[in-house]
């Protein structure tokens, strides 16, 4: 017999629905306010239209899923999904699409660590815990299984034709909304978490098992002098635009001016996160050609081995090289437990630097006596913790902002946080440059690129990650800086004064293949002279 407080799964149903159509997407109406768009004449369809259209969506994905084991840890799961987007939408104006998803995906503790502060705590409780608890505590009927059958159909298909009509009847100002403003489709929460999720879990099994082999047939030029020692120190969240080499009003690059460094000043990116860029940056497609790849390949990692170098991938990132270093020796200095370089349980990146000299002893030998390339990951600028990342005697640029919720801090707070991240970046660059003029036995340079760049609260943007076509150029807009001692620019007939002259010149993560292979003087098909970033100023 019924109990006469016992509810139909409708109930839950709807009122889940209207819940994460309305309260879980406040950045979507906070967007559509900063735009206009509810001011407009039509704003008050759109925003009816739009509200009811997710709403009917939801309601008929639920409805479908209106069953005695499925319905509660359905509704619990899409309630937590809109809560966390919620709040790192609105937070951090950041979206969730497939990159997104893949970061966060990839994400380890450290990094999740820092993003639990006490407003993530709060949105949890009120917009998943809460709601979930009323759900959960609910008695519902369900009936016979054939008369839940017909009624999750009829429900679904109901909600499908709601939805349908209310994008019918406001077609006009919501087809110039998604076609003028592509970064509101991005915020339909938490539709968007679904889609991303969901495109990243069939994007990661379409491409067939397997990695393309390439430059197999790579080969070292034959030199007189001294074998070459590149340092490649893979930058994470570096900005060009705030390095003092750069024209930055800040003296951030101190060293790197005394060490009489070049820097590329209109240097782009592949991506604008360390899961888009870094495999993009290493692979030989460049940013087009990566995007629309049918298999894995192998890549710069992979081509210098073929050659016969000595390489060794040092990681100071916990969440690792994505891929590119998985088929070259690799050490994960990030676990080191150095009492003043990893106190706080994660590690400054003056931990790259140390006992180079036994790592490179340690390689083998018949390697070593044509060259050596030696990739350090870096920690870098990686936020929102920034005051984590540089040690207090660089803390140059006070005050600084200590918080994850970057919000709570001032911009300019927040600014000095991140650019004594840079005044570090540059020490670590300097010691590695010393060290480098130290190793007589080799021709030594470095070459620094980051991986992408980030926003500091410009237009209350933070963080990093907006898809390409719609991430301001703060995100994409990198440092490159190279470093050449007289015996490698003798070597390659590349010099200082040359890349000096071409500083303001277009370059990108597509040119970093070429330009390694070229400064290494690596012959082999997979080589294109004309993305050699270097070949202008090179001898033949």
């Amino acid at each position: 017999m019924q109990s006469p407080r016992s509810w139909r799964p409708v109930l839950p149903v709807l009122c889940a629905s209207l819940w994460m159509a309305t309260v879980g997407n406040a950045p979507l109406w906070r967007e559509l306010g900063a735009l206009g768009l509810l001011s407009a004449q039509s704003g008050w369809l759109l925003a009816l239209c739009l509200g009811g259209t997710l709403a009917a969506a939801l309601f008929a994905l639920l409805s479908l899923l209106a069953w005695r084991p499925l319905l509660k840890p359905a509704i619990a799961f899409l309630l937590a999904a809109t809560a966390f987007g919620a709040y790192f939408m609105w937070t951090f104006r950041v979206v969730i699409d497939a990159t997104m998803a893949t970061n966060t995906l990839q994400t380890d503790w450290h990094e999740t660590r820092a993003l639990l502060t006490p407003q993530l705590g709060l949105v949890v409780l009120v917009g998943w815990l809460l709601p979930m608890w009323l759900v959960w505590r609910a008695p519902l009927v369900y009936g016979n299984w054939k008369s839940r059958a017909l009624r999750n159909t009829g429900a679904a298909a109901a909600g499908l034709l709601i939805a349908v009509g209310l994008v019918l009847a406001s077609f006009q100002p919501l087809a110039s909304t998604m076609r003028n403003h592509k970064q509101v489709r991005y915020l339909l929460n938490p539709l968007n978490s679904l889609y991303a999720f969901g495109q990243t879990a069939v994007g990661g099994k379409r491409r067939p098992p397997g990695v393309v082999a390439l430059g197999t047939d790579a080969k070292v030029a034959a030199g007189n002098g001294k074998p070459p020692l590149l340092v490649l120190v893979l930058g994470e969240t570096g900005r060009s635009g705030n390095f003092g080499i750069n024209g930055y009003a800040r003296d951030t690059t101190p060293e790197l001016a005394r060490a009489g460094v070049t820097s590329f000043r209109n240097a782009w990116s592949c991506g604008t996160s360390t899961a888009a860029s870094v495999p993009c940056m290493f692979s030989h497609f460049g940013r087009e050609g990566f995007a629309a790849r049918e298999r894995d390949s192998e890549n710069l990692m992979d081509v210098l081995q073929h050659a016969g170098l000595a390489v060794l991938w040092l990681d100071n990132q916990p969440g690792g090289c994505k891929g590119v270093c998985d088929r070259v020796p690799t050490v994960d200095v990030s676990a080191s437990k150095d009492p003043q370089l990893c106190a706080s349980g994660e590690c400054l990146d003056a931990i790259l630097l140390k006992g180079l000299d036994e790592r490179i002893a340690a390689l083998p030998a018949e390697r070593r006596a044509r060259g050596v390339v030696l990739v350090m990951h870096q920690m870098g600028s990686h936020g929102p913790a920034y005051s984590l990342r540089s040690p207090p005697a660089f803390k140059r640029f006070l005050p600084e902002c200590t918080s994850s919720h970057l919000p709570d801090c001032d911009v300019q707070a927040v600014r000095n946080a991140y650019d004594n991240t840079i005044a570090y970046t540059d020490h670590v660059l300097g010691s590695a440059i010393t060290w480098l003029r130290g190793r007589a036995d080799f021709d030594t340079a470095l070459l620094y690129v980051s991986d992408h760049g980030e926003s500091l609260g410009e237009n209350n943007l933070y963080l990093h990650g907006l898809p390409y076509a719609i991430a301001p150029d703060v995100q994409k807009h990198v440092p490159w800086v190279t470093w050449m001692s007289p015996g490698f620019e003798q070597a390659t007939g590349i010099t200082g004064a040359c890349l000096r002259a071409d500083v303001d010149k277009p370059v990108s993560h597509d040119n970093l293949f070429h330009s390694v292979l070229g400064l290494m003087r690596v012959s082999t098909s997979a080589y294109q002279r004309g993305l050699d970033a270097y070949a202008h100023c090179a001898a033949p």
